[in-house]
């Protein structure tokens, strides 16, 4: 069976290791609000529930649960017959110590009515903050195959929920946006900047080291394909241009002769015909005394300049009486 990009970045997050004591409860507290479902049974009364696809996710939430708040918990394993992956659903049943839980969490707020924001109090230290967004990301993120396109997801149930988590990325200097999808918020990241600074900042080290090669490899490819394209470009542009010149000799062939050009022109005209396909430079390297680009290229615009004239002139008739030998009637204007 093959794992998502985004299952191996939960994995790997469910095994860090908050720095401080006061980390694991923010971290968890974020889990719950975005992939929590609450219940109300009764006067003060709550059953909450916890559904995730990642195992090392459900161990971990278990695992908080219990250290945190001592509360009991019941884990029930279904396996999805269209994805073929696990669901794990972890139910925590009324019981005396969950209100104060939700409470403390911020699920609840003073008056024990639904919260709908990030409370202050469990991000105000930066390794706080952290530990929330790596809940949230735990609890509802998603993150592309770098290979494909870079795309990165946090779901919200709330607007609320979704400005404070874009506030708590930009502490860290990661510009997020919101937006609205089948009745859900979702905070995300465009480009591939902001998706390492989030996995960095988080602690998903691997993934971002993956993230940075494909980054890297696509970069150097993109480098690659735009020089091949301006090379083939370049190519066409070229061949598109030497036709013409072949073209421009030929009427000129065809109307006056090339011997009736001035020497330069004539010798220049001869190699392009015995060589159209090659570039300028090689067409002056062939030369003898080879000839600089410069030279050629300033040949080659006395050519087409002859050629337009004619066809100016209505001179593709042929040359009227009188016209003259080119390489004494132009000699002063185009030179030998």
């Amino acid at each position: 069976m093959t794992v998502s990009f985004t299952s191996e970045v939960k994995d790997e997050l469910s095994r860090v290791v908050p720095k401080r004591a006061c980390c694991p409860k923010a971290e968890l507290a974020a889990l719950v609000r975005v992939e929590g479902t609450l219940h109300i049974t009764g006067s003060q009364r709550f059953t909450l529930e916890i559904a995730t696809e990642t195992a090392p996710v459900a161990r971990k939430v278990i695992k908080l649960l219990h250290e945190l708040y001592d509360l009991k918990t019941e884990l029930t394993v279904r396996r999805s017959v269209l994805h073929k992956t696990n669901n794990y659903l972890i139910t925590i049943p009324s019981q005396p110590p969950l209100t104060a839980a939700l409470a403390d969490m911020g699920v609840l707020d003073e008056s024990l009515g639904i919260a709908y924001g990030v409370p202050s109090r469990l991000t105000r230290r930066e390794c706080c903050a952290i530990s929330y967004l790596r809940g949230a990301f735990l609890g509802g993120g998603f993150v592309a195959d770098p290979h494909g396109d870079f795309h990165f997801e946090l779901t919200a149930e709330t607007e609320q929920l979704a400005v404070d988590l874009v506030k708590l990325m930009g502490r860290f200097g990661i510009d997020a946006r919101v937006t609205r999808r089948r009745g859900l918020f979702a905070v995300y990241l465009k480009g591939a900047e902001p998706i390492v600074t989030f996995l960095a900042l988080v602690g998903a080290h691997r993934a971002l080291l993956r993230t940075e090669d494909v980054r890297i490899i696509k970069s150097m490819r993109n480098d690659v394909n735009r020089l091949v394209n301006a090379e083939t470009a370049n190519l066409e542009k070229s061949a598109e241009a030497a036709m013409s010149q072949v073209e421009d000799i030929r009427r000129l062939s065809d109307t006056l002769g090339l011997d009736r050009l001035p020497k330069a022109l004539r010798e220049l005209a001869a190699l392009r015909l015995e060589h159209p396909e090659v570039s300028l430079r090689e067409l002056g390297e062939s030369a003898d005394p080879p000839l600089s680009k410069s030279a050629v290229y300033h040949r080659i615009r006395r050519i087409e300049a002859l050629a337009g004239e004619l066809v100016a002139e209505g001179a593709d008739e042929g040359p009227s009486e009188g016209s003259g030998d080119l390489d004494s009637g132009r000699r002063q204007r185009e030179g030998t």
